[in-house]
């Protein structure tokens, strides 16, 4: 168990340093020149000469190897940088740098703690009402297998996840906030400071992500419940006369989790990662959003790759977790 836990932090830690280099490579250098265009650009019109762009390149270290930029920043994420250029000065980056903004000036990484607040609470609310929502659909349509209301949930969560979730999320906030006012238009309410304002600016997003996102887990549980249904143990306790609920929830549904949250692992650092259309229709100030508008004139290149990076690494903490979870449960996982 230990070898199979050091093997993958090794792996995770590897695939980490893999994807901080291609995002390097994908947005500093694969891009050509154009960092160093777009501050020289913002310049203004007819400021942006060849001598000058030749010298933010210089300043930005252009002129020198992808190799050699990249140990730049890498080292730059463990003790910090000095001089960052940003918008024709030099700026102070402190450990964790991961670069300068290049429209507000400020460290990217202090912009990130600022943004990420918003985007756990969205994510936490709705991974936890889809998860517990689609697994309660899922062990009922086990339950009534066959019958009329197994084949309306199971229907009725085909129905769902063939809509959009933009354009679910799109029709709940034009009707559900502006229309009727039953929720509050847009924003986010700091948890830390009134959390009962955040439940109430937060409950429609949660409820558009925990209902589309339900559907499937609903489904998964079903099929590993009733593939459980027909195990001998169940029959067995059956035929002794335990209660149907109590076989159901008690022994069934604990079979049939395992795997359930093991997806649920991997869907919530996916979740994480991918809030953009959520925080941009409700107005979230979190790091979908962030990055959203980091692609205006001039593209702040920083926040994309940082908001990239970050992405990337939680998603692979995410599958570690994961795996070493697994493993835990089924100890075959680590011997393979």
């Amino acid at each position: 168990m230990t070898g199979f836990i050091v093997r993958r932090v090794l792996t995770s830690i590897l695939v980490v340093i893999l994807t901080s280099i291609f995002v390097f490579v994908l947005f500093f250098k694969g891009l050509g020149d154009s960092p160093a265009r777009n501050y020289c650009e913002k310049l203004g019109p007819g400021k942006c000469t060849a001598q000058k762009l030749d010298s933010i390149k210089q300043q930005m270290g252009f002129d020198k190897s992808v190799a050699y930029n990249y140990g730049v920043w890498a080292k730059g994420v463990f003790v910090g940088r000095d001089n960052v250029y940003v918008d024709g000065k030099l700026y102070k980056c402190p450990a964790p740098c991961l670069g300068i903004s290049i429209n507000t000036q400020n460290t990217v990484w202090s912009e990130l703690k600022q943004k990420y607040p918003a985007t756990i609470t969205l994510a936490v609310g709705g991974a936890s009402i889809y998860l517990v929502l689609g697994v309660l659909l899922g062990a009922l349509a086990a339950r009534w297998r066959g019958t009329a209301a197994d084949r309306v949930l199971v229907g009725s969560t085909l129905i769902v996840s063939a809509i959009p979730f933009y354009l679910v999320a799109l029709l709940a906030w034009i009707y559900l906030s502006l229309q009727l006012k039953i929720f509050p238009t847009t924003g986010y309410y700091p948890i830390t400071q009134n959390p009962g304002k955040t439940i109430s600016w937060m409950m429609l997003p949660w409820l558009v992500i925990g209902l589309t996102n339900c559907t499937s887990y609903a489904r998964f549980t079903r099929g590993q419940m009733v593939e459980t249904l027909n195990e001998d143990y169940i029959r067995t306790a059956m035929s002794k006369g335990v209660k149907t609920n109590r076989v159901l929830f008690k022994h069934a549904l604990r079979a049939a989790i395992v795997p359930v949250i093991t997806i649920f692992g991997l869907d919530f650092a996916t979740l994480l990662a991918g809030t953009i259309f959520t925080e941009r229709i409700f107005d979230i100030d979190g790091i979908g959003k962030w990055s959203l508008d980091a692609l205006s004139t001039p593209i702040d290149l920083q926040v994309i790759s940082a908001g990239v990076l970050v992405s990337s690494v939680l998603i692979v903490v995410a599958n570690l977790l994961v795996d070493i979870f697994y493993s835990f449960l089924d100890p075959r996982v680590s011997v393979a």
